[in-house]
């Protein structure tokens, strides 16, 4: 569950957070460059965030991360609000449809039954 709580465990499964940093800050050798620069091309998501990223300075990332962590943990923390009386109201009127159906059926058939 803790997992869950941290959003950037497991972002991505092919170049670590720690590469993308470093690319960011620039300080990534040639081949190690190429490689993000490749992931970048072939993933518009990831070349859109990369993008943003460039916007922020590399110290003002782990407080970024840190307000999204805090952020996410409180939203999964939360438990979901439950709309019980709507499921009542539901209920009541179901049930007066089907009294209203069995009485028209009742009557329908004493009227049937008279008729004859």
């Amino acid at each position: 569950m803790s997992e869950l709580f941290n959003i950037l465990s497991n972002s991505n499964k092919d170049i670590d957070n720690q590469k993308l940093m470093d690319y960011l800050a620039g300080k990534l050798s040639g081949a190690d460059k190429h490689e993000v620069e490749k992931w970048m091309n072939e993933n518009e998501f990831v070349n859109e965030a990369m993008e943003g990223l460039q916007s922020v300075t590399p110290e003002q990332v782990p407080l970024y991360i840190q307000q999204l962590n805090k952020q996410l943990s409180k939203q999964l923390g939360q438990k979901p609000r439950r709309h019980t009386y709507k499921v009542k109201i539901n209920l009541i009127y179901a049930l007066m449809a089907i009294a209203i159906i069995l009485v028209l059926t009742i009557v329908a058939l004493m009227v049937i039954h008279k008729l004859k």
